[in-house]
């Protein structure tokens, strides 16, 4: 007989850390704007380069404009654009994968085949190639991650949704004349949604980073608005003259990215002892 060991959250350092930063990360990006009270794309060209100091916490960029408050709002576009990109990512799994599980032989094959094609490309290629076509733009940009982004773990929801349509209760669902929508809605989806969320949630740290990668080659957020990638981007060229213009959001990306892998991490081994007991 095996005993169950139940997993602590206030035991689970790594995932408390990781719940910690995300709390004070979001918490800086939903007050800081307000707290610093100084517009973030103003440009004041008499107070350009200036290093950290009384006025400008972290000093100011190369237009003049105060560093800590584009940091605070480019530090909340990134979440917000990493968690549309992971909800938008994990819905077309989720529909594309319960489909293809329930559907006849031929759209799952057909489904199937449009999944390891997109497999065989490398995500970033093929988010550069959409965003080359459509061009460079936040929204664009987002398009683009979801796009390739989604295949892995519709092959996940499709596994899952393969082996749940053969559980007793599915079929005796069917039996009792619950068409194939009802069977999804009710018995299919509310069972893979958790599975596949903690899965889509090892990528979230990923994206932040192919994010902040695109943005710093100037295909995402453009001037004058704010974006940590962006923000690096403009950095490079000041290395030497204004080292802090790097240092501040390359700190909020690894903080961002640490957390996410923190808690994925967390969540996935709660998950999987649950599996095992």
């Amino acid at each position: 007989m095996r005993t169950r060991v139940p997993i602590s959250w206030a035991k689970d350092q790594a995932l408390l850390i990781g719940v910690v930063l995300t709390v004070v990360v979001a918490a800086i990006a939903a007050v800081g704007p307000l707290l610093i009270g100084m517009d973030a794309n103003v440009p004041n060209y008499g107070a350009k380069l200036r290093p950290p100091s009384a006025e400008h916490c972290l000093g100011t960029d190369q237009y003049g404009r105060d560093q800590a408050a584009r940091l605070m709002v480019g530090l909340r576009r990134s979440i917000l654009s990493a968690l549309i990109v992971l909800a938008g990512s994990m819905t077309v799994s989720l529909l594309v994968g319960v489909l293809a599980g329930l559907s006849p032989r031929w759209i799952d094959s057909l489904l199937g085949r449009v999944i390891d094609v997109l497999l065989a490309v490398p995500s970033l290629v093929l988010a550069l190639a959409i965003v080359g076509l459509l061009g460079p733009g936040y929204a664009n940009l987002l398009l683009a991650l979801i796009v390739s982004s989604w295949a892995a773990d519709a092959r996940l929801a499709r596994s899952l949704t393969m082996d749940l349509s053969h559980r007793p209760y599915i079929t005796a669902a069917r039996l009792s004349g619950v068409g194939t929508v009802g069977i999804a809605l009710r018995h299919i989806v509310p069972a893979v949604v958790p599975r596949l969320s903690v899965v889509a949630t090892l990528r979230l740290g990923g994206i932040v980073v192919s994010l902040a990668g695109l943005s710093f080659l100037g295909l995402g957020v453009q001037q004058p608005d704010a974006e940590l990638g962006a923000m690096l981007g403009d950095a490079r060229k000041f290395l030497t003259a204004a080292p802090w213009l790097l240092l501040v959001p390359a700190t909020a990306i690894l903080l961002m990215t640490t957390a996410a892998n923190l808690i994925a991490d967390g969540l996935h081994r709660r998950t999987a002892v649950r599996g095992r007991q």
